[in-house]
């Protein structure tokens, strides 16, 4: 892949960790296919504007910079770029003209006053100079956009709006809006999508014999806890559950391995119980499962393997 394709197919891969969501999710959530993000997020094909604005939008970020970013990447994976390319400079070779025919006779002088100047004896008229067509210039903005975001990303930098220290920001979306449900009505539903993933409790944190990285999870504002895990490998599960139904989620293919994945959620007592248990892709390896209490500071009960 060029420069350019990869830092868009980084910023997706990034703006898709940030969402929370596996492919699945993303699927429900948009019109296009997990086999499709599965392409996007491996730069296997370009993703369509709409994709990009889509998952901007999922992961609550400002689209302009990632879309200067596919402006970039889909005119050279278009051809638009080397199609509008001008053609090289240098000398050319002199233009022949073609055999002139051989003149035919004249007629006879007639009386009268004598003609004015051959139209063939004027000199011809000079050429207008070309005038710049308006692909060069997209062509020329283009090169601009590609060398700025090689060498250190100044295009992204451009794009983002710039505040004086002293004047007031506007507030974020995710300080502005409220959670989309709370306790049973949140029971199987993303505590991203449902705005209950912002500032939740880390109820405990527990390392695997293979790596991975196991959270648990409760949002006070919604009566929910869910978990996540990282650093896993395809195959890998994580259920949790507080006295209600198991939520799971499972690692399906190496995006996800490289990325969070998360449970759904499921409605949370304060004080109430919760348990996050992990199980390796390996048939021979071991369940391992960690405690802790909604509401409580740390795991009410030590990390056990099952």
């Amino acid at each position: 892949m060029t420069p350019v394709r990869t830092r868009l197919t980084t910023a997706l891969r990034e703006l898709r960790t940030r969402t929370g969501l596996s492919l699945a999710g993303l699927a429900e959530r948009t019109a296009y296919s997990k086999s499709s993000w599965e392409r996007y997020l491996n730069g296997k094909s370009m993703p369509p504007r709409q994709a990009v604005q889509d998952l901007c939008r999922l992961a609550r970020e400002p689209d302009g910079r990632v879309l200067a970013l596919w402006e970039i990447a889909e005119s050279e994976w278009s051809g638009r770029a080397a199609e509008s390319a001008p053609a090289p400079s240098g000398p050319r070779p002199p233009s022949q003209a073609p055999p002139s025919s051989p003149p035919s006779p004249s007629p006879p002088p007639s009386p009268g006053p004598s003609p004015g100047p051959s139209p063939s004896t004027s000199p011809p008229p000079s050429p207008d100079p070309p005038r710049p067509s308006a692909g060069r210039g997209r062509l020329v903005a283009v090169l601009v956009a590609v060398c700025a975001v090689t060498v250190g990303g100044v295009t992204s930098a451009l794009l983002l709006p710039t505040h004086r220290e002293d004047e007031p920001r506007p507030p974020s979306t995710a300080s502005v809006a409220g959670p989309r449900c709370r306790g049973a009505a949140c029971e199987g539903q993303d505590p991203i999508h449902m705005i209950c993933g912002g500032g939740p409790d880390t109820l405990a944190t527990h390392r695997t014999t293979t790596g991975a990285r196991v959270e648990l999870r409760y949002s006070r504002k919604c009566g929910t806890s869910w978990a996540r895990m990282w650093g896993t490998r395809v195959g890998d599960r994580l259920e949790v559950a507080a006295g209600g139904p198991t939520r799971r989620a499972k690692i399906a293919d190496e995006v996800d391995a490289e990325s969070y994945v998360y449970t759904v959620m499921t409605a949370t007592r304060p004080g109430a119980v919760v348990r996050a248990c992990f199980r390796p892709a390996a048939s021979d390896g071991e369940r391992e499962c960690v405690d802790a209490r909604a509401g409580a500071a740390g795991p009410s009960r030590q990390p056990s393997a099952q």
